[in-house]
């Protein structure tokens, strides 16, 4: 199954990504890790990406779709998971080409959706393991007592630089302008389901599961 995890910053879109990989076997196509893996890569299309990330520039949507149509060459896995891609109706569009192009499919656009003031909450208390990317949170899922990752043992632990409450808002801003409008293009193509994103980590993992068990 393809599917893309649609939400603002901090819905917990990462989270519950590494979720299906471990669980289902599929394959997560983070926009940032396609773009760090080829700058890393040496192939031409590596070399175009290191220079303009050199050069302070930002990707082209005609390079992101390059990457991801690397990727529907290779292993389909147990299917992908587009995570922050596409942000806005143009990527969209240029993504449902690509798909027909490779004979394939979305099967479902999971938007997790959250009140806006108690993201602000929970983003402010948000750590994320160095080790292994694995999430915290002060309020619900605190660091263990013992100062090491559960699930990779790590000691290091960091907070993001932009997760404060002015830098949310205005991430959150640009979401609702460019990204908030998939909902209803998926909507119309009858792809589009919504769960709460809010929920414990559980709960969202077992609504998402409905959604593609269904």
């Amino acid at each position: 199954m393809n599917i893309i995890l649609l939400g603002p910053p901090g819905a917990g879109k990462g989270t519950q990504a590494r979720r299906l990989v471990e669980e289902r076997g599929m394959i997560q196509l983070s926009t940032g890790d396609m773009l760090r893996d080829a700058r890393s890569s040496g192939t031409e299309m590596g070399q175009k990406v290191a220079a303009i990330m050199d050069a302070g520039q930002l990707v082209t949507d005609e390079i992101v779709i390059g990457l991801i149509e690397e990727k529907l060459r290779g292993d389909h896995g147990g299917g992908f998971i587009f995570d922050g891609f596409p942000r806005t109706l143009g990527q969209a569009d240029a993504l449902r080409d690509l798909m027909m192009k490779h004979a394939t499919h979305l099967d479902a656009v999971i938007e997790m959706r959250v009140d806006d003031e108690a993201l602000v909450q929970r983003i402010t208390a948000r750590s994320t393991c160095g080790g292994c990317g694995e999430v915290y949170n002060d309020i619900t899922k605190p660091i263990p007592d013992d100062g090491k990752c559960s699930n990779c043992g790590s000691t290091e632990f960091k907070r993001r630089a932009d997760d404060n409450e002015e830098s949310l808002k205005t991430r959150l801003m640009e979401y609702y302008k460019k990204t908030s409008p998939l909902i209803g293009y998926y909507y119309a193509l009858g792809d589009h389901f919504a769960v709460d994103g809010l929920a414990e980590i559980d709960a969202v993992a077992a609504e998402i599961g409905a959604v593609l068990d269904r």
